[in-house]
């Protein structure tokens, strides 16, 4: 079964929270007429709402997009979690801008954003709300809550797996709001519900608190490839670690002094090289990675949030990308959608860092160029950059999805080339324990792929002496460009706020400027600080 999020809908009322001031609401339990004990009375009851707290990555509600979504405050159109991400990880770069209007969407490309932003308040809501749906499940997990219910035996191991696997989800959205916001309200399942507004969390304690979670966690996780498509394993916590470690002097900088943090990128070898010895291989065809049967891709994709045209029906996440890059000249039919939302595109940069644009050489130059112009002259005119083709509600075989207004194509968090680029990039940067012949091997299959479609085939092959780092920046931009990388990439490389790397309209002027280092991290939405007496607001909003 494709979805793990299916037939979750009876229990998907119990888990409903709508977050209005998020921290006063945190760490309250979800209550309505169907309570605990009813959904938790039967080991089907646990794996049903397990479904929703999955399933709280691609839906916006209990109705799909109805106007009643999980996160108040918000269009629930925008509140999907991915589309988000996306926004705030792309958005800010020199790999996408936006065309439309909305009250806050050009703030990322401008890089002006305050803590009034709605995208930013939304995504912000949007991983406390998956957080509290972990927090809650987590609790009524406990031995003697099962126990009590009558469930034992292999019923209630499982419920303990179930119970690690939202301990993973819970752990990556904490990330999420480390990354991007550095310093947020912290809450777990043992937090008092009903008690006073929840402490901030500094980005350090943050970092070590998923670092602990997750090595907690790893030896009782099932094996790589072994759970159930699109839930957690052994080799999605290696993963979310591997990135944990690729980024620790960032996320562990000394907020005074703004030192950065001790290296970790031993660690970073460590992880990712668990993952890659864990039987996954890249699969042929690049094209294939954003398609509509990309759940076809188990040997690459590592963990991933599940899609349905059908049954996960929302603006967001693939959906999302799927109509924004269409407009112009391009024709909706060849994307499988009714019809494009003429909003994304691309700067120059990106382009820039292919050898051509069709795709002939490397076949990740994924760009529409009828009647589209390189440069761009107006960000809200959506023929000023390159559309992106990248993502296309179509099968291997050319059919199209289930349907023409939502997308069926999953988005993989993790995927084996990602890896491929940690491994290479901490060696370069000291790391011990990895090799770098090794790192050599990794990136020229990513570059076997995208020549030949044969990871083993040596078109596209570097040499050791043209494996830099900048040469993996850049490696990164064209192997993962538009899956919500580019931002954390930028700020690790010191380039996303400094005047030594500009692109078109970064700062607001065409030919970009650089912004003050503290927009490196977003700053908590002021609703939070306003309801939560314990926040303090980062440095510089």
């Amino acid at each position: 079964m494709k979805q793990i999020i299916l037939k979750t809908s009876l229990f998907a009322t119990f888990c409903l929270v709508l977050i209005q001031s998020c921290t006063k609401k945190l760490d309250l339990k979800p209550t309505n007429d169907t309570t605990s004990e009813t959904v938790y009375s039967t080991p089907a009851g646990y794996k049903q709402v397990l479904g929703k707290v999955y399933g709280s990555f691609a839906l916006t509600g209990n109705q799909g997009p109805a106007g009643n979504g999980d996160v108040q405050g918000i269009d629930e159109g925008f509140s999907d979690f991915f589309r988000l991400f996306w926004k705030a990880q792309e958005l800010s770069t020199d790999e996408a801008v936006i065309s439309w209007g909305d009250v806050g969407i050009q703030d990322f490309h401008n890089m002006n954003w305050t803590s009034n932003n709605s995208f930013l308040t939304g995504l912000y809501y949007r991983s406390l709300y998956q957080i509290t749906l972990c927090n809650d499940f987590i609790r009524e997990c406990a031995d003697d809550k099962v126990s009590g219910r009558g469930i034992t035996g292999a019923d209630a191991d499982n419920i303990k797996q179930y119970a690690r696997e939202a301990r993973f989800l819970r752990a990556f959205q904490y990330w999420v709001l480390m990354d991007l916001y550095g310093n947020p309200p912290f809450v777990t399942e043992s937090t008092v519900i009903g008690g006073a507004p929840p402490p901030q969390a500094t980005r350090i304690q943050i970092f070590n608190y998923i670092e602990t979670e997750l090595k907690a966690i790893e030896p009782n996780m099932p094996a790589a490839r072994t759970n159930e498509y699109g839930r957690s394993d052994k080799a999605a916590v290696w993963a979310l670690l591997a990135r944990l470690y690729l980024n620790a002097q960032v996320y562990t900088q000394d907020p005074v002094t703004h030192q950065l943090g001790a290296p970790r990128f031993t660690d970073a070898i460590t992880y990712s090289k668990k993952v890659i010895d864990a039987g996954y291989t890249l699969i042929n065809n690049y094209s294939w990675l954003m398609r509509a049967d990309n759940n076809l891709n188990t040997s690459e994709f590592i963990f991933t949030i599940n899609y349905d045209g059908l049954k996960t029906q929302g603006y967001g996440g693939t959906t999302f990308l799927t109509h924004a890059p269409v407009g112009g000249s391009m024709p909706a039919s060849a994307f499988g959608i009714g019809g494009g939302w003429s909003g994304t595109r691309v700067t120059k940069t990106l382009p820039g860092l292919f050898p051509d644009l069709t795709g002939t050489a490397d076949k990740r130059s994924q760009f529409y160029t009828p009647g589209q112009n390189l440069e761009i002259a107006n960000l809200t005119t959506f023929t000023d950059g390159l559309a992106v083709t990248k993502y296309k509600n179509i099968k291997r075989d050319g059919s199209n999805g289930q349907s023409q207004d939502f997308s069926d194509i999953d988005m993989p968090l993790f995927r084996l080339a990602e890896m491929y680029l940690i491994y290479a990039e901490a060696v370069l940067r000291g790391g011990t324990g990895g090799d770098a012949n090794a790192a050599l091997g990794y990136i020229n299959k990513i570059r076997g792929r995208a020549y030949a479609n044969d990871p083993n085939s040596t078109a596209g092959n570097i040499t050791q002496g043209q494996l830099t780092q900048d040469f993996i920046l850049d490696e990164r931009a064209r192997e993962l460009y538009w899956e919500g990388f580019r931002r954390t990439d930028l700020v690790r490389y010191n380039k996303f706020v400094e005047n030594t790397y500009l692109w078109p309209w970064k700062g607001g002027l065409s030919s970009g400027t650089g912004v003050a280092s503290y927009r490196n991290i977003y700053p908590i939405p002021s609703r939070d600080i306003n309801a939560n007496t314990n926040l303090v607001q980062n440095p510089g909003y």
